[in-house]
Order: structure tokens, then C-alpha cells, then sequence
């Protein structure tokens, strides 16, 4: 055993907790743990003498099922109350450990001070590939050490770190620890405290790292603002396969952001999205990312909020979409009917890979009860498709013409007449009319009801559209949100292609293709030849430029460049008069040619004509003619 380990440890003599211990008994240990040094021998101290001796040296009872089960590669220790001391000692004895490649300390309250000493062996051990240490409460010191070890080591492939209490705060922790870290795969945070800004955080990890395959966020606190900021990273993120966002609270806006972000990545294997609060106007907005999707298999939806309405559409989605992948569904807590039934059997016929796992047979799509119809409001309809007035329609049922008629003769007309309403509509309007029970009804109550209806009628009238603005202004703003979001992940180094162009030889000139803005996509290309999406519906596009004295030729670096679009108000003061300026800026010259244009030839470019050059030539006629009248006048 080298001394390496415990000077990286720093184990000191004031770590031994009983001040009873013969002074050379101390000794003992110490000239045991140093006799590589000072004897310069050839054995070398086992793992399990090492860690009694640092048992003993700490003041620790040693875990037995460790010394029993050393020879084993994979240590479970879990539940062992190790605490930081423990820890420590254990620490130490692995730090020339040749064979344990997965170690697992969940649950053992080793605290920040035991993490401390955890990621010290970390820098000498380079055996251990996948380290569990959920629920030790390590919180922002803890995540501080942790992170600091991820920097630099190669080794680690896998890390649990659930149930720890980490907070927004230290989520930038992760973020500038995995920036360059490439080598870890898989990393645990649920169970922890990330809220929106952590989701924040957690976006720029997604969208930055290049070796995170499996990431697990269940049970946080990510809600709207995280889970937007979340799926901008995932929509330009290239190597996660497996993701966990359940328990999350993401609701129909995470699930909108989270639609978008599967229309352009195409790595995702596995989704988990349950119990988020997703309705079925949500699982409606997923369903237009998931047309667009060809790679993910497994979606996870159980205990949401969802009906036999939500299930059709995911079903339908798969129905409808020849390149899906989606292999299994689950809606376990949904209870189905038999046209969902009949239709998955039919789906199943086209994807026989597929797999809907819902709560049983027995659902019903709930019928909204039919609003019922004001009558005075299907009378109206009916004396303006015949283009009449509510008093012709009176003064036919009152013969007398006292502008009152018993309540029996107001019944009989109405039922007589062509007017579509039912007895139960007769009766309400009736009761409406002659509210003092006085047997008659009279013009002036049917006009007062007409207004108050026509006045309820338009107050609905903006309640729904009120409801439809919100609705639209809500979705709008997560979109911006969205999109904002995307661009602050995005490195500034890209270049603006078309997704439906051809590709060229790279060696060759790069053709500009242009197709519409809405199918423009923003592919970044960064140093280490990640490719990142970006949906430029909503930006303007980098175009190059035309213009100029020499034909546009692509620039002879190798690495992709940015086209900008030309300053407006420089080429307009440079523009001379001869020349028109189109509406984008850009100068109007037929298939690079650079030759004049005609006013005729494009009349997308036509600038507005110049004023004849016969016109002063009348006005001086006129004032010649003036002059002689005046002449004239004088003679």
C-alpha cells in the first residue's frame, strides 16, 4: 500500500477517537501503514488490512459484508450507516482497489464531508465506472465536490445522485462539470429541489453536452418555465436516449415545448412524462411533434389526466405516421372503450411492434349536455331568415290590437307557427314574458326580452372570445419562450441551410436554396462537429450577399462560415440612383449579371418611376401662354 492514499485523504492522528489507546498502539498502526516507505519491501498491504487499520485509525466499526464480499466486482453497501468517518475509512482502502467497478452507498448519510473524501479516491482510482450515492444529503457543498472530480476523471460512466437536496443553485455545477466531460453516460437528479431556474441551467447541460445518454429528472420541481427552458435543450441535443421527466408538473404548456422539441431531435429512445398534469388538449399538442418524430419507442403517460378523447389521438398519431417508431405506450390509469379497442386492433395490423398499455374497457367519451337554446333567440333567427320584424309577428297574434294577448292565444300561435321550438321552450319563454302571472302578454315585455337576450348573447359572444385570445396569447408566449430559449443554447457560430436542399460535395460551391422561411432550420455546427436544430419560423434568415462588384464566391476556409444579411442603411447610402433596392435590402440585378434593369423586367423590384421628362416642358409651355394673355390684356 502507498502512502499516496493517505496523504490525499489527509488522515492525521487526531482522527482517532479514543484518547485510551496505548500511545504504541498508535505508533504500531502508523509504522504498519508506512512500512512501504520505510522498508522498502516488496508485499504490499491488502485492501481489507488497510481498511481495518483505517477502521481502527478512525475509530469506526468495519462493515463485514465489504471484507466478505471484496472479491466481488460490483459492492453494495447501501443502508450500512457508513456516516463521513466511515466513509473515510473506506476511502482509503480503495484507492489501489484493482477489481470493484461499480460501488453503491446509498442511503448511508455520509453528508458532504463523506463525499469529500469519496472524490479524493477518485483521483487516484480509475477501476470505479458507476457510483451510487443517492440519499446522503449532500447539498450544494457535496455538489461542489462531486462536480469538481467530474471535471477531470475518466473513468466514471454512471452516477446516482437522487434524494440529495440539491437546489437551483447548484445545478450550474453540473452544467460547468459535463461541459467537457463526455465520458459520463448516465447521471441521476431526481428526487432533488431543481425548480425553473434549474431547469434553465439543466437546458444549457442538454444542449452542450456530447456524452449524456441517460438522464433522470423525475420528481423535481421543473414546472412551466423549466420544462420550456428543459426541452429547448433537448430539441438541439444529439446523444440522450433515455430521459425521466416524471412527477415534473409540466402541464399542457411542458407538453406544447416538449411537442415542439421532438419535431427535430432525433436520438430520444425513451420518454417518461407521467403524472405531469397533462390533459388531453396536452397529449393533442405532443401528437404534432410525435408526426414529425421517426426514433422514439417508448412514451410513458400513466396518471395524467387523460380520457378515452386523449388515448384515440395517441393511437391515431401512430395510425397516421408510416415512420413512427413508437413501440409502447402507456396509459395504464385510462379506462378505454370499444372504439378504442377496434382501432388499436387495426393500428396493430400496420405496427405489430406496437404496445398500448391502458386501464381496461369501460371508459366513455363524456357528452357535453347540449346548451339549450334561448327561444327568444330562435325566434329572432326566424323573423330574420324571413326578413320580418318582431312586430308583424305580434300583430298577427294580437287581433284586437291592444298590444296585449292572453297567455293561451300566445301559446297557440306559437305552436302553429313554423317556429322551431319544442314545448319545454314555450313554456320558459312564457314564464319570461308574464312574470306577475297576470294571464297576458304584452309588446312591450317580448321587445324588452328581445334586448336582453341580444345584450347576453354578445356578452358570451367576448367571454369565448376572450377565452380563445388568452389561449392563443398563452401558447404564443410559451412558443417565444421556447424559441428564446433555443437561442440562448445555440452558439453564435452557425449557418443557415436548407433542409430540403440537395447535398453537394463539400469541396464544392454551396448553392442557396430558397425555400420558404417556415421550413428554414438553423443547423450549428461547433468545433467538435456537433449539430445543433433550431426552428428559424420566427427569425429572420442569414442570406448572402449579392450585390457588390464581384460575383458572390464562397470563402476558401474549410470550416462552415455565417452569411449575414446586408446592412440596410449602408447600402442605401452607398446605392446610386441608377440601381432599385428590393424590399429585403438587397440589390436587383438579373442572374449575377450586374446589367441594368428594366422596368419591366421584374416587377417584384420595381422601383417607382421618375416623372416624365416631357412634364416641364407644358409647364413652360402654359407660362409662354400666360405671358401673351397678359400682353395682350396690356394692349
Amino acid at each position: 500500500m502507498s502512502t499516496l492514499s493517505f496523504e490525499s485523504l489527509c488522515l492525521k492522528e487526531d482522527d482517532c477517537p479514543s484518547p485510551t489507546q496505548p500511545q504504541d498502539m498508535e505508533d504500531e498502526f502508523d509504522t504498519d501503514l508506512d512500512s512501504d516507505e520505510k522498508e522498502e519491501s516488496d508485499e504490499e498491504t491488502s485492501v481489507i488490512e488497510v481498511y481495518l487499520q483505517a477502521c481502527k485509525l478512525v475509530g469506526v466499526v468495519p462493515v463485514s459484508y465489504f471484507i466478505r464480499n471484496y472479491e466481488s466486482t460490483t459492492m453494495a453497501l447501501s443502508h450500512h450507516g457508513l456516516g463521513p468517518l466511515g466513509c473515510k475509512a473506506l476511502a482509503i482502502a480503495l484507492v489501489s482497489d484493482m477489481h470493484i467497478n461499480t460501488l453503491e452507498l446509498a442511503d448511508n448519510h455520509i453528508q458532504a464531508e463523506g463525499a469529500e473524501y469519496l472524490m479524493e479516491m477518485l483521483r487516484a482510482n480509475f477501476t470505479t465506472q458507476h457510483l451510487d450515492l443517492s440519499n446522503n444529503y449532500l447539498q450544494s457543498a457535496g455538489a461542489e465536490h462531486v462536480t469538481k472530480v467530474l471535471l477531470d476523471n475518466i473513468s466514471l460512466k454512471s452516477i446516482k445522485l437522487s434524494g440529495n437536496g440539491f437546489t437551483d443553485d447548484d445545478a450550474k455545477y453540473f452544467v460547468d462539470a459535463l461541459l467537457t466531460n463526455s465520458r459520463l453516460k448516465e447521471l441521476d437528479l431526481s428526487h432533488n429541489e431543481f425548480c425553473g431556474k434549474g431547469g434553465e441551467q439543466l437546458g444549457q447541460l442538454l444542449a452542450n453536452n456530447e456524452g449524456l445518454e441517460v438522464l433522470d429528472l423525475s420528481w423535481n420541481h421543473l414546472r412551466m418555465k423549466g420544462a420550456v427552458a428543459l426541452c429547448a435543450g433537448l430539441k438541439v441535443n444529439m446523444m440522450l436516449t433515455h430521459l425521466d421527466l416524471s412527477w415534473n408538473g409540466f402541464g399542457n404548456e411542458g407538453a406544447l415545448a416538449m411537442g415542439e422539441a421532438l419535431k427535430f431531435n432525433n436520438t430520444l429512445v425513451h420518454l417518461n412524462l407521467d403524472n405531469n398534469r397533462i390533459t388531453n388538449e396536452g397529449v393533442g399538442m405532443l401528437c404534432r411533434g410525435l408526426e414529425f418524430n421517426d426514433t422514439l419507442r417508448v412514451l410513458l403517460l400513466a396518471y395524467n389526466s387523460l380520457t378515452v378523447e386523449g388515448a384515440l389521438a395517441l393511437v391515431n398519431v401512430v395510425k397516421n405516421t408510416p415512420r413512427t417508431a413508437l413501440e409502447e405506450i402507456n396509459i395504464c390509469n385510462v379506462l378505454v372503450n370499444e372504439t378504442f379497442v377496434h382501432l388499436l386492433e387495426v393500428t396493430c395490423q400496420e405496427h405489430p411492434g406496437l404496445d398500448v398499455q391502458f386501464g381496461g374497457v369501460g371508459g366513455f367519451i363524456a357528452k357535453k349536455l347540449p346548451t339549450r337554446v334561448d327561444p327568444m333567440k330562435v325566434i329572432q333567427d326566424y323573423l330574420d331568415q324571413r326578413k320580418l320584424r318582431l312586430w308583424d309577428f305580434f300583430r298577427n297574434i294580437d287581433k284586437d290590437g291592444t298590444m296585449r294577448v292572453p297567455v293561451a292565444d300566445f301559446r297557440k300561435a306559437v305552436q302553429q307557427s313554423s317556429i322551431p321550438l319544442d314545448l319545454y321552450q314555450i313554456e320558459e319563454l312564457i314564464h319570461r314574458l308574464d312574470r306577475d302571472r297576470t294571464g297576458k302578454v304584452d309588446y312591450r315585455g317580448l321587445a324588452d326580452t328581445r334586448k336582453q337576450m341580444m345584450r347576453d348573447h354578445r356578452r358570451q359572444l367576448r367571454k369565448v372570445e376572450s377565452r380563445q385570445k388568452k389561449e392563443k396569447q398563452k401558447s404564443d408566449r410559451i412558443l417565444k419562450t421556447f424559441q428564446s430559449a433555443v437561442e440562448a443554447v445555440t452558439p453564435p457560430s452557425s449557418i443557415v441551410i436548407s433542409p430540403g436542399g440537395a447535398r453537394e460535395d463539400s469541396s464544392g460551391r454551396q448553392r442557396f436554396s430558397a425555400t420558404p422561411l417556415s421550413s428554414w432550420h438553423h443547423i450549428v455546427m461547433s468545433n467538435s462537429s456537433r449539430y445543433s436544430v433550431t426552428n428559424l419560423s420566427n427569425e429572420h434568415v442569414h442570406l448572402p450577399m449579392l450585390g457588390g462588384t464581384t460575383p458572390y464566391r464562397p470563402t476558401s476556409s474549410p470550416a462552415m462560415r455565417s452569411y449575414s444579411q446586408p446592412n440596410l442603411l449602408d447600402d442605401s447610402a452607398r446605392s446610386s440612383p441608377g440601381k432599385s433596392i428590393s424590399a429585403q435590402g438587397i440589390r436587383s440585378e438579373p442572374a449575377m449579371g450586374y446589367s441594368k434593369l428594366s422596368p419591366t423586367a421584374y416587377p417584384l423590384t420595381r422601383s417607382r418611376p421618375a416623372l416624365d421628362a416631357k412634364q416641364p416642358a407644358v409647364k413652360a409651355k402654359s407660362k409662354k401662354v400666360k405671358k401673351k394673355k397678359t400682353i395682350k390684356r396690356k394692349n
